[in-house]
């Protein structure tokens, strides 16, 4: 088997806005997989100044996995712990080819084109105007759910928003979640959360920055809006830490997304680990190509929760690759008539 990785930089359509910056551009790398004559790809999802593998040997690491490539996948999942991004590219990569189709991975009622993931509407920071247009516009395309992301703007601005939407829309016709990305203060947080609780949201994602977990603790013992933990699982590797940070902070969500938290096998640890505690979870794509969204959509239907999922179609970028994707109605679908292109890879 042959093993070589190469790096390639999406564009974004417009500058998209979080409350860490603004970003125009995602680097992610491609692991593709050579054997008797057939291809796998997996996609190495690394998001710079969030993923816990943003290092300066990250590149270094690549090609040691490339160079190692067969001690196997399970071997290669141990020794690259502290690579996230690289072992859901790893794994990734693996299952494409050991599958018929290479992006085909895990066969369903999904990939058959008859059933659907039920995903929220993203709705970026920006000025008050762009904002309610892209709540108009998700509203129109037929979500229920929609995710906003709040802390970048002014606070009474963000209210005003909320404001707007409820005055339109009630809970049973929208449900919303809102996205701090750890903007709030400690010593704020809690009176943030009082004023956001009368517009009967269904979570807050990281109220505040990770790591200070006797405050998020506190925090989700007393909050009026279940709080949802995201950032605060990255770079918690050894499953004894997950479980030890799930029991001391008691979350009402945890947010899953499979290449900050080591792949598939990461996920699915955490997963068993919320439902044992009773917390409940949800899976987000982070900023992939449609490549590493397309693995991550097909498992995640596998998971069977109903809830609304974070599955964007890759829409944001002007040089993503066309898959079958698609989204309808707030929902995303794979059609199998759909054909790959993936030509400005030059595999």
């Amino acid at each position: 088997m042959k093993a070589t990785y190469q790096k390639y930089i999406l564009n974004f359509k417009r500058p998209s806005g979080t409350s860490r910056g603004v970003l125009n551009e995602k680097e992610t790398w491609f692991i593709i997989l050579e054997k008797q004559g057939k291809k796998g790809i997996g996609e190495c999802g690394i998001l710079r100044g969030l993923s816990a593998d943003d290092r300066p040997d990250y590149e270094e690491k690549l090609k040691w996995t490339c160079q190692n490539i067969h001690l196997g996948e399970a071997v290669l999942w141990q020794e690259l712990i502290e690579f996230p991004s690289i072992q859901f590219g790893v794994e990734m990569a693996f299952k494409s080819l050991e599958s018929e189709n290479p992006y085909l991975l895990f066969p369903s009622d999904f990939t058959n084109s008859t059933k659907s993931i039920l995903i929220n509407g993203l709705v970026w920071m920006g000025d008050e105007v762009f904002m309610k247009q892209q709540i108009d516009e998700k509203l129109a395309q037929g979500f229920q759910c929609i995710k906003l992301k709040i802390g970048a703007i002014d606070f009474q601005k963000e209210l005003d928003l909320l404001h707007f939407i409820r005055q339109n829309y009630d809970s049973k016709t929208i449900e919303i979640r809102v996205d701090a990305n750890g903007a709030f203060s400690e010593e704020l947080a809690l009176d943030k959360l009082n004023q956001l609780a009368g517009f009967e949201l269904h979570s807050i994602e990281q109220p505040i920055a990770k790591n200070h977990t006797d405050t998020m603790a506190e925090l989700c013992k007393i909050t009026p809006i279940p709080i949802a933990l995201d950032e605060e699982l990255i770079g918690v590797f050894a499953l004894a830490e997950k479980e030890q940070l799930l029991q001391k902070i008691k979350p009402q969500y945890i947010i899953l997304k499979p290449s900050f938290v080591g792949g598939f096998r990461g996920t699915k640890e955490w997963i068993d680990l919320a439902e044992k505690l009773n917390i409940g979870w949800w899976i987000t794509s982070a900023l992939e190509s449609n490549i590493g969204l397309n693995a991550i959509a097909q498992w995640t239907f596998l998971q069977n929760n109903k809830m609304p999922q974070g599955l964007g179609t890759g829409g944001l970028y002007t040089n993503n690759f066309d898959c079958p994707l698609e989204v309808k109605n707030g929902q995303i679908w794979y059609d199998s008539a759909l054909v790959w292109d993936i030509e400005k890879l030059k595999l």
